[in-house]
C-alpha cells in the first residue's frame, strides 16, 4: 500500500465513525424528544435485538461448515435449559470433538 491508499483507509475509517456517532446520538435525541413513544416504534425498537443476533449467527450457521452448525444448534438446546456458561462450552466441545474427529 501507497501512501495514497493510507490516507484512503483512514478517511474511510472516519467517515464510518462519524457516521456511527451521528445516528446513535440522532436516534438518542429523537427517542428523547418524544412525549411517549408509539406503539409501532415501540415494536420495531424490541425487535432490535434479534435482528442483530440473526445478522450475527445466521451466516456462521450456513457457511461455517458441519462442525459450527452442530456446535450452534447444541448450543442453543443447552442454553434453553442451563446458564451461559454451559451452553458455550457444550458449543465449544461439539466443534472441537467434530474437527477432532473428522477434520
Amino acid at each position: 500500500m501507497d501512501a495514497s491508499q493510507h490516507l484512503d483507509l483512514i478517511y474511510i475509517i472516519l467517515a464510518a465513525a462519524v457516521a456511527t456517532f451521528a445516528t446513535r446520538v440522532g436516534g438518542y435525541v429523537l427517542i428523547t424528544q418524544l412525549k411517549h413513544i408509539p406503539p409501532r416504534l415501540e415494536a420495531a425498537l424490541n425487535a432490535v435485538p434479534a435482528a442483530v443476533l440473526t445478522t450475527l449467527v445466521a451466516p456462521a450457521f450456513v457457511y461455517g461448515g458441519l462442525d459450527v452448525a452442530a456446535a450452534m444448534v447444541l448450543a442453543f438446546a443447552v442454553g434453553l435449559r442451563f446458564s451461559t456458561l454451559r451452553m458455550l462450552l457444550a458449543g465449544w466441545v461439539v466443534v472441537m470433538a467434530i474437527r477432532y474427529a473428522f477434520l
